[in-house]
């Protein structure tokens, strides 16, 4: 089993300078990689309702630190040899998805193919209102940068036109150090989603809240891949440990076919980066 830990980018002012330092001690620990989430801004209300929490709303004050995801990867890539780096998830659908593309090229280059990219539709309206993105058609918009940003890591002339982009006679380089580009996670639990991941993803990034949740999601995304012709088998699962709550678990995500678990760094009930490492590794028999 891989195991991984989220985030490596949010928290307060600490999270700049413990950043690296964290990501060496997890290296070291024998974690396969470090994980970070996305949000641009954190509005000081909003309406949009926050899917993976009772309460509708995130658990961070605006005031909390989010460094942007891709550049907290980018430094903590060159000071690290094997950590795998990975989004968890980035909302694809509020980018430019020539910018975000020619981004995860880079970083896959310079980190010498070490990234996973998550990806996901967002569902904090106010934040695409703020990023001048239109909150409607995200799905169809999430679908379509797929698409187009595959073409643009091809490394062959680019041509896509869309009611989203219109791209015409270009190349970008250096294309990805993975080929044909870094595995591509989608996240989310709708059974939108789901065929998302069955359709267009090498993976799923699952938020699951528990092994036997997980399991019944697994039974409707392995419906949805046979509906779509899909080999459910080539689909990468990546799920959620909560340590603390389910410090047993281990062997039933083995059981239900999960390739990786990706532990919050809260979950464990530690206070310190290094005793919730040495209590994951510990528990994973690293």
């Amino acid at each position: 089993m891989k195991i991984g830990i989220v985030p490596l980018n949010v928290g307060g002012p600490e999270v700049a300078a413990q950043m690296i330092p964290l990501a060496q001690y997890a290296e070291a620990a024998g974690l396969e990689s470090v994980w970070t989430f996305e949000h641009a801004m954190v509005p000081v209300d909003y309406n949009s309702r926050y899917p993976y929490d009772k309460s509708g709303k995130m658990p961070i004050q605006p005031e909390g630190w989010f460094i942007d995801p891709l550049i907290a990867l980018a430094h903590v890539a060159a000071a690290t040899k094997t950590l795998r780096l990975g989004t968890g998830v980035n909302i694809l659908p509020q980018t430019n998805p020539l910018l975000l593309a020619k981004q995860a090229a880079s970083i896959d280059v310079l980190s010498g193919g070490r990234l996973t990219l998550g990806l996901g539709i967002g569902w904090l309206e106010e934040e695409f209102v703020a990023m001048g993105t239109p909150f409607e058609r995200r799905g169809a918009r999430f679908n379509d940068y797929i698409a187009a940003m595959k073409k643009v890591w091809s490394g062959d002339v680019v041509e896509h036109q869309s009611d989203f982009i219109t791209w015409s006679g270009f190349k970008s380089y250096p294309t990805p150090a993975q080929r044909p580009h870094p595995p591509l996670l989608v996240g989310g639990t709708s059974k939108q989603a789901l065929k998302r991941v069955a359709q267009l993803g090498d993976g799923w990034y699952a938020p699951s809240g528990s092994p036997e949740q997980l399991g019944e999601q697994l039974a409707e995304l392995r419906t949805i891949a046979n509906e779509v012709g899909r080999d459910y088998g080539s689909i990468e699962i990546t799920g959620t440990w909560r340590v603390a709550a389910q410090p047993d678990a281990l062997q039933q995500y083995a059981d239900l076919g999960v390739s990786r678990l990706i532990v919050p760094l809260f979950s464990t009930g530690e206070t310190t980066y290094q005793a919730a490492i040495d209590a994951i590794a510990k528990r994973a028999g690293l």
